[in-house]
């Protein structure tokens, strides 16, 4: 299959960015937003999160499945980058607007918005995964167009991670709560922007064989069937709980722990940077030692290095700083590896089973 243009590969890689934007708001403020800035109860917060969490347990595959059985002139994945774009940036402005409600309004309206917004983002980043499974057949060429990806998306973060809360300082001119949704008007306005441009750049190549039925229960049939894509699906669990707890403690642990809450964002800032600078040796390990050797050695050695993150003291900040960097650095293949692996398991279910689902492979791991 022709290799995908350096143009092609930025345009999708942009989507990413697009939805870090977001996405990464999410991930990093919004519990001590609810609690610090909202003023609901860390429990209540908690709990929206869980419910919302088991939400995605259905709604994930349920959107696999759609997206699997769309049909349109723009193919099967991109017709949703469009279509969702608006709500995307909508419901992330009113997941981070402050109305003046009693504690019980709050809490309901803290989770229809969030329950709302991650819907969205179920509907608007599952197809645009997907996106990458189809545009080429090529592993290698998947390995760098994540690679790319990855690249934009932690650039995304690096921005949201390093910026938000002077932004929201800046914009808020004390008033908290007015920051954050000026912010957030701003970041959801370039998220915008760049999945238009990942929506024209893009073109889906690979398609489900001829004669392939529709039929639910033989997707997940063979999905169950699908050894490596189950062994996928544990690994990322694991890998996304230690990255996701992370993230969403960090911010307390430097207000808390550490006594400056200000420091979180450079600290975010030089880890997100360890993953920029590490991520684009992906390709060339994965052709020198093997996906799946990388991949190994990239979990295990970060999960060590994140095992160590949390011993040294409060005074020890030089040591926090310098294990978080190694910890990035040894996570970064991992990234874009983990999703080329799982977009190589639906390869590997026509060729097994005759039987392509890119969609649910994709919504039913994550």
């Amino acid at each position: 299959m022709k290799k995908l243009s350096l143009k092609e590969k930025l345009g999708y890689s942009v989507g990413d960015t697009a939805s870090h934007f977001v996405w990464d708001m999410v991930g990093f403020w919004i519990l001590i937003f609810y609690t610090d800035t909202y003023g609901i109860s860390a429990g209540a917060a908690g709990t929206i999160m869980l419910i919302a969490r088991f939400w995605d347990m259905v709604s994930d595959p349920l959107m696999g499945i759609i997206a699997d059985r769309t049909q349109t002139k723009w193919g099967k994945f991109r017709p949703y980058i469009l279509w969702m774009a608006i709500p995307y940036a909508i419901l992330a402005v009113m997941t981070f607007t402050t109305p003046d409600f009693g504690e019980t309004a709050k809490v309901i309206y803290a989770g229809a918005t969030y329950f709302l917004l991650m819907t969205v983002f179920t509907a608007i980043n599952l197809p645009y995964s997907s996106l990458g499974a189809v545009m080429t057949s090529d592993t290698m060429e998947r390995t760098e167009l994540n690679s790319y990806r990855f690249v934009f998306a932690f650039a995304g973060q690096l921005i949201v991670s390093g910026t938000a809360l002077t932004l929201a300082s800046y914009f808020g001119n004390g008033d908290n709560a007015a920051g954050y949704q000026k912010t957030l008007i701003l970041f959801a306005g370039i998220s915008l922007v760049l999945f238009f441009i990942t929506f024209i750049s893009t073109k889906e190549r690979v398609e489900p064989p001829k004669e392939q039925k529709s039929s639910i229960k033989e997707d997940f049939k063979n999905l169950m069937k699908n050894r490596p894509w189950f062994i996928l699906f544990l690994v990322g669990i694991v890998s996304f709980i230690m990255f996701a707890l992370q993230n969403l403690s960090v911010a307390y642990y430097f207000k808390y722990y550490i006594g400056n809450e200000e420091n979180v964002q450079f600290f975010n800032v030089t880890g997100t940077i360890a993953l920029i600078v590490v991520i684009p040796f992906s390709k060339a390990l994965a052709k020198k030692f093997g996906k799946k050797n990388v991949f190994l050695a990239s979990s295990l050695l970060s999960g060590f290095f994140f095992m160590l993150l949390y011993l040294p003291s409060a005074e020890n900040i030089t040591a926090i700083y310098v294990i978080n960097i190694l910890a990035k650095m040894a996570y970064a293949p991992a990234v874009p590896l983990l999703w080329t692996m799982l977009a190589d398991t639906a390869d590997y279910s026509e060729w097994k089973y005759n039987r392509r689902s890119t969609g649910l492979v994709f919504s039913a791991a994550s």
